[in-house]
Formats: structure tokens, sequence, C-alpha cells
């Protein structure tokens, strides 16, 4: 079996005559433009036309990139989850491939010797969540069983090598399935799992100064690599390979990767080697292209760190210089994003509503011109107002965005989702107390107007619902 690493989580699995491309991102320009590789990649999605499968884990877009696979032959059938909802199988199906729904903990033959298993990642207790994870893929009497989680993990074997691929699922949530995983096959020849932060923070957090966020950048840094060293406790593979969630943001963003979660690969395989003894578990670092065979051991190249200074030119005189998808858009006006929030807030309550969240913090969202929408996530409404004084709140969570990706995001996940947008970097956001409220963010995921007859007129109506200035 060989396993080639290609970029962030994509990676090549081949055994004999059949072959799996894992969560190919192949391309610059995910998260709404603001996620690039480096180095730039050397071949394009065309090279890979001839994969007999492609393996998609979730939904975001470092994984299932619409951009890659548009470039791609649509008769190669997709791998996925057998989640409880669709979304990921009609984004499949929209592109015109097949989608393929693998039943959670079912080994499947691919070809050849190949198989594959893809397990949710949400067998967990719900404190470890926060409740807001569905663990229902063993729910009989749930009137649709299935996965509710936002991601999988897959076991790809041929029968004499084992290959784990955890990509980004989290440890504590995921951890009971790992260790079935574990007792199920035995020894693991070769695992796969995330070691750097795919996420806003704190590059994004605009109310922290520069040695603030080149403190929590570190913190995040130490946190993500302490998880990933649970995950080979529990596998006791043979050898892992640390990837995923690697990228250079770009763009207008191209001035916060210094503060990202997100360090350069030859700083994480420095930590590996000390933190974990080789002669138990081998680390195995692969630069873009180059592959591993498990029979052997043998690399096809050795891995060679990339030049800092060349890095630091190829953001500055490239990256920095792309726009962003939302930046080709024609600016709105203040009443066309108000028109869209009395539609947005009904299903922001209806959401909160379901999940039985409420929460004394206020979320203050810029529209324009100085205008914000200043939302309750307790049920009171919401209204606007002009240059909120943020210490005017008990408790806020205030984001400002671009007046044209907030249009996109008021249009509703065809045109954009609130957690992208988030992950990408592009919410700048800045709160007190400086908490994390999950249940906070995953309402704010439906506050947009998909499905609304939205007019600008409708905005004369709204302020009546709306709480007073």
């Amino acid at each position: 079996m060989r396993v080639t690493y290609l970029e962030s989580a994509a990676v090549l699995v081949e055994s004999g005559d059949t072959s799996v491309l894992c969560d190919p991102w192949l391309v610059d320009g995910a998260f709404y433009g603001s996620w690039a590789h480096y180095p730039e990649p050397d071949f394009e999605p065309e090279d890979f036309a001839h994969v007999d499968y492609i393996y998609i884990s979730h939904i975001h877009p470092d994984h299932f990139d619409p951009n890659t696979l548009e470039r791609m032959p649509t008769d190669i059938p997709v791998l996925i989850h057998d989640y409880r909802w669709d979304y990921l199988k009609e984004a499949v199906e929209d592109l015109g491939f097949e989608a393929v729904e693998l039943p959670h903990d079912e080994r499947t033959h691919l070809g050849g010797d190949l198989h594959i298993n893809i397990l949710a990642a949400d067998g967990c207790d719900p404190e470890l969540c926060g409740n807001y994870f569905g663990c229902t893929w063993y729910d009989d009497d749930a009137e649709t069983p299935g996965s509710t989680q936002v991601d999988s993990m897959a076991v790809i074997d041929d029968g004499e090598h084992t290959v784990v691929n955890t990509n980004d699922v989290p440890f504590p949530i995921a951890e009971s399935g790992c260790r079935k995983i574990r007792r199920d096959y035995g020894e693991i020849d070769l695992l796969c799992h995330q070691y750097s932060a795919a996420q806003f923070y704190p590059q994004a957090v605009t109310n922290y100064d520069h040695e603030r966020k080149l403190r929590e950048r570190d913190r995040v840094i130490r946190e993500t690599r302490e998880r990933a060293l649970r995950f080979i406790d529990v596998f006791e593979p043979t050898r892992y390979m640390p990837f995923a969630g690697e990228y250079v943001l770009a763009g207008d963003l191209a001035h916060l990767n210094q503060y990202t979660g997100n360090p350069p690969r030859e700083e994480a395989l420095e930590f590996f080697e000390d933190a974990v003894d080789p002669d138990e578990h081998e680390c195995v670092f692969l630069n873009s292209g180059e592959h591993i065979d498990l029979e052997t051991g043998e690399r096809s190249a050795p891995f060679e760190p990339h030049d800092p200074e060349e890095k630091r030119r190829y953001v500055e005189e490239v990256l920095a210089e792309r726009k962003f998808d939302y930046q080709y858009d024609p600016d709105p006006t203040l009443a066309e994003l108000k028109a869209y929030v009395p539609h947005a807030f009904e299903n922001l309550e209806r959401k909160r509503e379901r999940i039985g969240y409420r929460t004394d913090t206020t979320v203050l969202l810029s529209l324009l011109e100085g205008v914000y929408v200043e939302l309750s996530i307790d049920g009171d409404g919401y209204r606007y107002v002009t240059d909120p004084d943020v210490d005017a709140y008990d408790g806020y969570v205030k984001i400002e965005v671009d007046p044209r990706l907030l249009k996109r995001l008021f249009e509703g996940p065809h045109s954009a989702y609130w957690a992208d947008a988030k992950i990408g970097s592009h919410l700048g956001i800045s709160k007190e107390p400086d908490v994390y409220e999950r249940g906070l963010y995953l309402c704010l995921g439906s506050f947009h107007a998909d499905g609304a007859d939205v007019g600008v007129e409708a905005d004369e109506t709204a302020g009546s619902r709306a709480a007073s200035d």
C-alpha cells in the first residue's frame, strides 16, 4: 500500500489497482478566497482523473472543494458518510457526481483487496460538545436515524496494511470511535491526523493587541499538538503523519498569518520527534507529491523544509494581491441589508428555541455607515444602533464583516455560510467576557433569510417587530 501526501488533508491511498483520493482541496481559494497553499501545488486536479474513488470527510471547503471537483471526471464515485441530513450528498450531486453514502462503521469493499470504513465523529458524551452535536447514528427510535455531526473519519485497509484518516475530527468527541477502530483493526500502519488549528482564533479577534495574539497563537499551537498526541496514544500506530488544517491566508487577510495556530511544518516535525519515541511510533512528514510505501517504509524523497524568506516573499508579493470572491460583488445599500434582518432573525429564533439556548450576551453585527444590528439571543428581539458603545453592555460579541460578504450570508447557505466566513477569518470578532459560547455561534449560523421573499420595502415592517432604540 502506498500513501501520497498532496496538500493539507488531501492524500492518495493506493493498493494494487485500486486508489482512493481523500479530501482533495488542490487549488487555492477555499473559504471565499482566503485560504491558499504554500508552496503552490505543482499538480492539477486533472492529474488525478484516474483515481477509482474520492472520499470526502465533511463539507468544509478545505475538504469538499467544488473548485477542485469541477475539474475532475464526474464518473468517479464520491464516498461520504451517511449523515442524517443530506447537505453533503446534495452538494456532491449538484456537481454531477454520484454520492455513495456508506453506513457508520461498516467495512466496504472497493476493489482488489482494498476496503474502506467510514465512521461518524459523534459517538460521545453530550457534555463534551455542549449538547449541540447530535449523537444519533445509533438511535433506532429516531424518525430519521443517522449522524448529525459535521465530520467523519475513515479506515482504509487491504488486508495487510491499515491507514486511519481522522482528518478534522475533534479528539474528545471522537475518542470512543477511535478506540473502537483500534480494537477492531489491531495494528495501525499509518495514522493521518490533524496537528494545527483550522480556526479564526486568535488572528481574527480585533480587541487583542499584537502581543496578546502571539501569546494566544502559541497557546493554541500547544493545545492542538497535545490533542494530536492523544490520537497517537489511542491508536499506537507504527507510523503517523501529522496533516490537515495547513493553509496560508491570502488577500486582505495575509497580514494575519503571523497569528494563526498553523506553524511551519518543520517546527511541527521537531516537536513530534522530541515528544514521541521514534522507536515506538515513526513520524512521517512528506513534501507535497511525495509518498511512503507502507510495506517497506521507503519514502519517495526525504522531507525538505521550506525557506521562510521565500515563503514571506510569496505571501507578500503573490497571495496578498489576490481578491476574495465577494470583493467582485457590487456594494449593497443599507436598506438592502436591513431588508434581510427580520427574516434572518426569525430563523435565528427558531434555531435558538429548537436547541433550548439563551444567553445574556448581545450580538452586535456591522451593517453599513456605522449602523449595527443588535441581536438578543434570549428572545427579546433586535434593533438598529449607530456606533454602539460596547461598555454599555454586560456582555457582547461584536462582529465586523464586509457588507458584500454579509449580503451573501443573508442570502443563505447556497451563497455563503457563517461558519465558513468565521473559519476563513473574514469576520472580525471582539467579545466580552472573553469566552467562546458555542451555542451563540450555532444560533448565528441560522441568521439568514434563505428562501424568504426579501425586498427593500420589507424593512419598514421589520421596525415594528424589532425592539425599540
